[in-house]
């Protein structure tokens, strides 16, 4: 759709993505979805573009581009104080050299156009023709400025992206990256200013960031104007949307996390680019709400998802919200560069051993990843030096400024910054782990002091004191050989479970409802049916936990729904058997409010749990809370690989009435293809295996509980610890009854216990035995999987 190469300036509307030599990627992309997706529902603010040519004229009849060229030359881009120098030197020629008469021209004439005489608010967007390559994003390297008035200001705005060409942030890019500076042309942008001001803006991304989990929109959002976002000046909220429920027209919105937003960016007193904007305070009732509500997030996938399909890649895509209209709009979408272009068929894990270890600080981790060393606190560009290789870098914010020093960390740690911001997408580019949205961290670390950061254990990332040992494993699961049984999976955080459908499997076989409640909720459910009632000091900490959702009750249910969908939709193909949950009093206790309503028991492990609580008086109104998140997610969500499992189940009397408790509460064997499966874990179950599973679809061994309760031993007790073993001769003959019985029945029978990832000539005795599926830890699903392979072809 190009116009001829010899344009000044160009409607963005006579612009495509072939227009990149042109316009640069960000200025062909916006002329590509206004031409072919607005018809499709997505929204583009219209505007037009100075060319590459106009660019390149402009450097070149006013000599500059000699000049520039002569002082790169010259520059060890390494140098970071020669760097910042020759940067501002050449950003002051060119900011105060005056535009050829005719593209100062050509830009009144369409300023005028666009604006129709009034005035307009608009925005000012770089546009390199180098960015957002498959191997390079270039994310952030230019400026944008936003609020700009008058026509006089857009000029002077126009000369400013020109001159942001040589930040110093994008001079070490293109070394690094080994792009010549003369080869990389800039086009400025001016649109439409959508008043987000009033409403919200941010990134969404069409995979997540950290995992690479393509079936997903990651959305970020803030007040304000979204550079509070890109910029990682703030903690935003942050929403997953599944996109296949998106497709089936179900609830998709499967995770939400409330972020702190405690400053916006608003319009300034002035349209010129120093006062176009200011930043304010956000009202704390407003902090403490979601900044999107679903139907808002909803109608932002679906913009996502119809910008992917028609790019055919994964995309980083700049939204805003006018708060007046209340539109959503899109005012950039460039190629995902980093997780879409890894090898899905090579893992690599970072393993550590933290159960000692001390954590001095956390916030959202990027990349998935461990780095150690020396803490170094810098709070401007001027102390950059500071930092040396292998340095743990600790600020309250990065800015993509500082890549030059960012590749010399081993980690980096902020206090403020989302997982979408400009400085953790060049992180993840540089392979370098960051934690961000730390709150306070440069109070908490001490200059000097050895940390170890680990991003590798979900979405939180922890900061521990001292320098720990970690490992690094890395697999290729591209040939897996064939076994005689189904690998599953024990998946108790949802914040991994994207990363873990790398992983060869056959599914979720345990995925424990008290993960989530412990990490997601951290409420006792009875606090939350009973907040009237509570002491103030626990009424005022629940109230501050349950921010942004409608009421007690509703929290501990869609947080539920959250943690449960979340697994269920990264591994949807295959079946999440969720085992409700298993607290023993004394964990319960621990919950915020726990104390309030949990006995004292000298043998927790034997006393109130599993079965016995779901069907008692005290507990029945929180077990129903449980089955009510269940039904949302496989009847309203439509996510059916979602099965049940009933731990502790002592009686066959108790089996009976829990499986009416189910069905009275919407969720009845065999109706909507539910399965509820038991766990056999006590000896009892394996001796009346037939009379348990007349009520129920089968079993999944707990071969912990099993252990302990056979030989007659506390598994926590290091006294007899060395008498506790899966593979004891009494254990195993149990576990061959429960077998035998399950495969005379036809019913499914299955192993979730620690026993076959401890011990993998164990899984082999169990696959001998006929057994279904053996569900193992993550981290062993690959050396066992290798050494059943092994001995099956022995």
């Amino acid at each position: 759709m190009a116009a001829q190469s010899t344009a000044l300036v160009i409607n963005l509307d006579q612009l495509g993505k072939d227009d990149i030599d042109m316009v640069g990627g960000k200025n062909a992309s916006l002329g590509e979805m206004i031409s072919h997706l607005s018809d499709l529902g997505v929204s583009v603010p219209g505007g037009f573009a100075t060319t590459s040519n106009a660019f390149n004229r402009f450097l070149t009849e006013t000599g500059l581009l000699d000049k520039i060229n002569n002082e790169l030359k010259a520059l060890d881009v390494n140098d970071v104080n020669k760097l910042a120098a020759t940067g501002k030197k050449i950003r002051t020629w060119i900011i105060e050299q005056a535009l050829p008469s005719d593209l100062e021209q050509e830009v009144r004439k369409s300023f005028e156009a666009m604006s129709g005489g009034e005035d307009i608010a608009v925005a000012v967007r770089s546009s390199a023709t180098a960015e957002d390559l498959p191997d390079a994003s270039f994310a952030g390297q230019q400026e944008t400025f936003l609020n700009i008035r008058g026509i006089d200001n857009v000029l002077i705005a126009i000369k400013e992206v020109f001159a942001s060409l040589y930040n110093d942030r994008a001079i070490s890019y293109r070394v690094h990256k080994g792009f010549e500076h003369e080869g990389v042309a800039l086009s400025a942008a001016v649109q439409r200013m959508v008043r987000s001001e009033t409403g919200a803006a941010g990134v969404m991304f069409t995979l997540d960031t950290e995992s690479g989990f393509d079936q997903v929109v990651f959305i970020t959002s803030s007040y304000g104007l979204g550079e509070m976002v890109v910029q990682g000046a703030v903690n935003p909220d942050e929403f997953y949307i599944s996109k296949k429920l998106l497709a089936n027209g179900k609830p998709a919105v499967i995770r939400r996390n409330l972020g702190s937003k405690h400053k916006k960016m608003v319009y300034g007193d002035e349209g010129s680019t120093s006062k176009s904007v200011k930043t304010v305070d956000v009202e704390k009732q407003d902090r403490m709400q979601f900044s999107l509500t679903t139907e808002e997030l909803t109608s932002l996938a679906k913009q996502a998802v119809t910008i992917e399909q028609h790019y055919g890649q994964a995309m980083d895509i700049e939204w805003a919200k006018d708060g007046d209209s209340g539109e959503i709009f899109i005012v950039q979408a460039r190629p995902e560069t980093v997780k879409s272009r890894q090898d899905s068929n090579v893992m690599e894990r970072y393993v550590i051993d933290t159960t000692d270890a001390k954590v001095l600080c956390e916030g959202r981790s990027i990349g998935q990843r461990i780095g150690s060393g020396k803490v170094r606190i810098v709070t401007n560009l001027n102390e950059m030096d500071k930092v040396e290789e292998g340095d743990v870098l600790v600020s309250d914010m990065t800015d993509p400024d500082w890549e030059p020093v960012m590749k010399r960390a081993s980690a980096i740690i902020t206090n403020r910054g989302g997982r979408t911001c400009h400085a953790a997408i060049i992180a993840r580019e540089l392979g370098v782990p960051a934690i961000v949205g730390c709150g306070n961290a440069t109070e908490l670390l001490v200059d000097g002091q050895d940390v170890t950061a680990s991003c590798a254990e979900g979405d939180t990332g922890f900061i521990y004191e001292g320098q720990i040992d970690f490992e690094v494993q890395t697999n290729s699961v591209e040939t897996m050989p064939e076994l005689a049984f189904k690998v599953m999976m024990n998946v108790g955080n949802p914040d991994r479970a994207f990363s873990f459908t790398q992983m060869p499997n056959e599914g979720i076989g345990l995925a424990r409802l008290e993960f989530i409640i412990n990490r997601m909720i951290g409420v006792h459910p009875k606090a939350l049916l009973n907040m009237n009632s509570l002491p103030r000091e626990i009424s005022q900490a629940i109230h501050e936990r349950i921010a942004g959702y409608a009421s007690p009750v509703d929290f501990y249910v869609d947080k539920l729904v959250e943690g449960i969908s979340t697994l269920a939709v990264a591994f949807m193909d295959q079946p999440v058997i969720v085992r409700m949950s298993d607290f023993k009093s004394n964990e319960y206790a621990n919950l915020l409010g726990g104390k309030l309503y949990e006995p004292s028991e000298e043998n927790p492990m034997l006393g109130f749990r599993g079965a016995s609580r779901y069907v008692s008086d005290n507990f029945r109104d929180c077990f129903e809370l449980e089955c009510k998140a269940l039904k949302r997610v496989r009847d309203e969500m439509g996510l059916t690989n979602v099965e049940i499992m009933i731990p502790f189940v002592r009686t066959v009397g108790e089996a009976k009435e829990v499986i009416e408790l189910l069905a009275k509460n919407g969720l009845k064997r065999g109706e909507n293809g539910l399965r509820v499966i038991m766990m056999c874990e006590l000896p009892t179950n394996a001796l009346l295996a037939e009379e348990f599973l007349e009520h129920f679809d089968g079993f999944s061994i707990g071969s912990n509980d099993l252990t302990q309760l056979t030989l007659g031993l506390d598994r926590d007790s290091g006294i007899v610890s060395h008498l506790f073993d899966e593979r004891d001769p009494a254990v195993k003959k149990l576990l061959s009854m429960a077998i035998e019985a399950c495969r005379k029945a036809d019913k499914y029978i299955g192993i979730c216990g620690q026993g076959p990832s401890d011990h993998p000539d164990l899984a082999f005795w169990l696959m001998e035995q006929g057994i279904s599926s053996v569900s193992l830890n993550p981290d062993s699903v690959l050396d066992t999987w290798f050494f059943l392979a092994g001995e099956d072809q022995k």
